[in-house]
Formats: C-alpha cells, sequence, structure tokens
C-alpha cells in the first residue's frame, strides 16, 4: 500500500512538473487565430456551462417584453453587441468569428440560456475570451433590456427589426 501510495504522489508531481515545463518553455500556442483542440474546447465550455449555472443570480427579469422594451433592447443590442454578435444584415459577424472561442452569432443561432444567465455573462463578462464586463458600463437595467431582447429574437415586433437594420451608433 506504501508503495501505490508513493506511486500516486510520483506520478502527481511529475504530471504537475511536466505541465509547468511545458508552458514555460512556450510549447502551450497561445495564438488567437489557431482553434482550439476539441480536449480544450469541451473543457472551456464545460467549465463555462458550470461557473453560470452556480453564479447567476435567481432573480426573474424584470423587464417586461413589451414593444418599447424590446426596442430599447434592440438599439443597445446594436450599439453595443452586434459588431461582435452579428445583425441581421451580417448574421455572422467577422469580427466576432475572428475570436477563439469564437462569439456566439445571436441572428443565426438563439442564445440557450435563461435570462438569469445571460444577464449574468453580460454583466460579469467571461474571461479569456473577448466578451467585456458590461456591468461597469451599462446599467441592470440596460442589460436586462438587452437580454429581454435576445429571448425574444424570434418573435420581434416589425420596428424592432428596423431598428437592427439602423446604423449602430458610436460604441464606448
Amino acid at each position: 500500500m506504501k508503495n501505490f501510495l508513493a506511486g500516486i504522489v510520483f506520478a502527481i508531481v511529475a504530471l504537475s512538473l511536466g505541465g509547468g515545463l511545458y508552458l514555460r518553455f512556450g510549447f502551450a500556442d497561445i495564438c488567437a487565430n489557431v482553434p482550439l483542440s476539441r480536449f480544450d474546447s469541451e473543457i472551456a465550455s464545460t467549465a463555462l456551462q458550470a461557473s453560470v449555472a452556480r453564479h447567476a443570480p435567481a432573480e426573474k427579469n424584470p423587464i417586461p417584453p413589451t414593444d418599447v422594451n424590446l426596442l430599447d433592447g434592440a438599439r443597445l443590442y446594436r450599439d453595443k453587441c452586434a459588431d461582435c454578435h452579428g445583425r441581421p444584415d451580417n448574421p455572422e459577424s467577422d469580427y466576432g468569428a475572428s475570436f477563439y472561442p469564437p462569439a456566439p452569432q445571436f441572428m443565426r443561432a438563439h442564445p440557450h440560456l435563461s435570462d438569469s444567465q445571460s444577464f449574468y455573462i453580460v454583466r460579469c463578462g467571461v474571461r479569456r475570451t473577448a466578451m467585456p464586463a458590461w456591468g461597469k458600463i451599462m446599467a441592470n437595467s440596460e442589460i436586462w433590456q438587452v437580454v429581454t431582447f435576445l429571448g425574444h429574437l424570434d418573435n420581434l415586433p416589425p420596428a424592432v427589426g428596423e431598428e437592427l437594420h439602423r446604423p449602430a451608433l458610436s460604441n464606448p
């Protein structure tokens, strides 16, 4: 039993040392234009989903999906989000696709998170991606408006769709 435990400790130390040397000598490619391996992608995706599920606030979206709120959310999305996440006339943003991992393209694949999880990601950002913490720039009510808009992409009033086709205001 003593040799078995010593073997486990040795394996852990050897793997840690080997991993540290792999990183220290620059073998890990940090280029943003190199796709992640399936292993890296799976680990990052699992970690993101688990973290959001744990940390997202357990609160209900306070912004009802009225035409006015959807219009305000669309304006905010157009002005602050569409460059990376796409818009109807450019559903696959080249800018957002240039990130690794690529930014989700919401005009092609609508968000699949709960409102509170979307709120958490927009407010806090996502480390080691290009997603900033908008909570330092936008009020919570504005973030909720964007979340309301994203949650109703399948059923937007015509005026909201028209708003998305207007030119964006200057970005922050």
